[in-house]
């Protein structure tokens, strides 16, 4: 009996299983609602306040601020990159943890830790949106909005005491709102020198982890914990103010600072050949560093002399004193017309020797070009004294940041004063009534200095300097600021007109020592310049 009731209890189960599916499907079928309606697709004004609270957190960042501007094209490029990418930043992240792994294995008794498969999926991250700070520093600041749902595949082989186990890492999700901060920017690509990167605020990390098969993020207690643990730790590291940087360019070859101050003094010249039909010329000599963007200086004139003596000293910045050469010409001077050159000759530095006074006597050339045949035409001697003063270790900048602060002024700077430096950067939405050819005019203490001119462009950029020595701060005095226009046209209509000005009050760069910042011009619409002024003191 018990057998016989053991196989009727089978049969009963099975066809209790068996009949009670069929009748299942049968009453799903039946009952089956019939009025399913496709989805009606309502304008967002027609919303009410209630449904429209529960939308906002996934409308995008660009409709919600408008600060924020919208960044499909990087998307779209993610999406046909991502592929390539995928692959490119799995090689490298295996190739920079695996001497990290190797170096720490051995103090946990692990024998081995290896990736035995790792990619991050088909999904790429998406931008919701991009925020550009403008700033008068020679920085760009963005702040993207990350969003990444990704499907990856990471599994880790631990060995350890003969027993092997496998980690697995599976659905993704990283939300976060880096600051990225490209600085300083530079004349050398990829035109910026660092990279920095801090998080605005906690981001939020999502993860499957399995062991064996089972997902351990669904133990009581442990996911709440590992969430907030990577929080933490990710926001000690990198949250706001606090950075990550990555540097790509050394700043002091892509940017190349001062390395040193180059004094010359014209002392005289000799045995000039006369270029005015009538009577003596009238000399003067213009000095320029190469690969210099700031203007020549020039000695006085000496009228009607053929044997000028000047004595008179100048100060040059040098940066590479391997490369750089200091151009000396000779000029007559022309009350009307353009002034006639007398002889010209290049002293390259890196023939001085540091600390050393040297004096050289230049055979006046017509040009450069050594298989020029009138360079062998006597056009009379210049004579130079040159000394290379190369900065301290001590004193160069090591970072950037060392590189913004100011510089010590020359030691010849009188006991009491300084050097005023100002820098005009450049201009915005400048205007002129019949043209557009602006320069900036500089008037200080009855000196005049000038920038060059730039045709038919209203947001000019110079990026010159100008130096003043001074014996005393100038804490009272104010630095005139005009931008010009000059016709490019031969003619008498219209030649020259203003297109606005500034009165800068020095006080302020005495006591602070640096400002950069953008002034608004006066006599102009929307004009605006930006300069930068420094005061070395030694």
């Amino acid at each position: 009996m018990g057998v016989i009731s053991t196989i009727f209890g089978f049969c009963g189960f099975g066809v209790g299983i068996s009949s009670g599916l069929v009748i299942g499907y049968f009453l799903f079928i039946y009952f089956q609602p019939t009025d399913v309606k496709n989805p009606e697709i309502r304008p967002l004004v027609e919303r009410d306040s209630e449904t429209l609270q529960q939308m906002l957190p996934e409308i995008p960042l660009w409709v919600k601020c408008p600060d924020y501007d919208r960044v499909d094209w990087l998307n779209k490029f993610l999406e046909l990159m991502w592929p390539y990418l995928d692959k490119a930043i799995c090689k490298t992240a295996k190739n920079i943890a695996k001497p990290i792994i190797a170096e720490q294995i051995p103090k946990y008794k692990i024998e081995s830790v290896e990736f035995e498969t790792l990619t991050l999926g088909t999904l790429p991250p998406t931008f919701q949106g991009m925020k550009v700070y403008v700033t008068d520093e020679k920085e760009l600041i963005m702040e993207p909005c990350l969003k990444w749902a990704a499907n990856p595949n990471v599994t880790i082989g631990v060995k350890a005491f003969g027993l092997k186990a496998t980690v697995q890492v599976v659905d993704l999700q990283v939300f976060a709102q880096p600051r990225i901060t490209l600085k300083p920017l530079v004349p050398a690509f990829p035109c910026f020198a660092n990279i920095y990167v801090s998080l605005m605020e906690k981001p939020h990390v999502d993860f499957g982890l399995k062991l064996v098969g089972a997902d351990l993020m669904s133990i009581p207690g442990l996911y709440r914990f590992v969430q907030e643990l990577i929080k933490t730790q990710v926001a000690n590291m990198y949250l706001w103010p606090k950075t990550l940087e990555v540097p790509i360019l050394d700043p002091s070859k892509a940017y190349r600072r001062p390395v040193g101050i180059l004094h010359v003094k014209v002392v005289k010249a000799m045995n000039l050949k006369k270029k005015d039909l009538l009577g003596a010329s009238d000399p003067y000599v213009k000095l320029k560093i190469t690969e210099d963007k700031l203007p020549s200086k020039k000695t006085t004139v000496k009228h009607k002399n053929l044997n000028p003596e000047w004595n008179e000293e100048y100060n040059f910045t040098v940066r590479d004193p391997e490369s750089q050469a200091v151009e000396l010409a000779v000029y007559d001077w022309e009350q009307v017309g353009k002034h006639d050159k007398m002889g010209m000759n290049v002293f390259p530095l890196k023939e001085l020797t540091p600390e050393e006074p040297t004096v050289k006597t230049f055979d006046l050339l017509k040009n450069m070009d050594l298989n020029d045949g009138q360079n062998e035409k006597s056009r009379g001697q210049l004579v130079v004294e040159f000394m290379y003063k190369p900065f301290k270790e001590e004193d160069l900048p090591k970072s950037f940041e060392e590189s913004q602060t100011v510089q010590k002024a020359p030691e010849n700077t009188p006991a009491g004063g300084g050097l005023l430096v100002v820098i005009v950067h450049e201009a915005q939405d400048v205007e002129g009534k019949h043209h557009t050819n602006p320069y900036a005019r500089i008037l200080f203490r009855g000196e005049e200095r000038k920038t060059k001119h730039v045709k038919k462009n209203r947001d000019p950029r110079w990026e010159e300097e100008f130096q003043f020595m001074l014996e005393e701060p100038p804490t009272n005095d104010r630095l005139h600021v005009e931008v010009c226009s000059v016709s490019s046209r031969i003619g008498l209509l219209h030649p020259k007109e203003t297109l606005g000005y500034i009165d800068i009050n020095l006080s302020d760069v005495v006591s602070n020592k640096r400002i950069n910042e953008k002034y608004h011009l006066i006599d102009s619409k929307n004009g605006r310049i930006q300069i930068e002024l420094q005061w070395r003191t030694a």
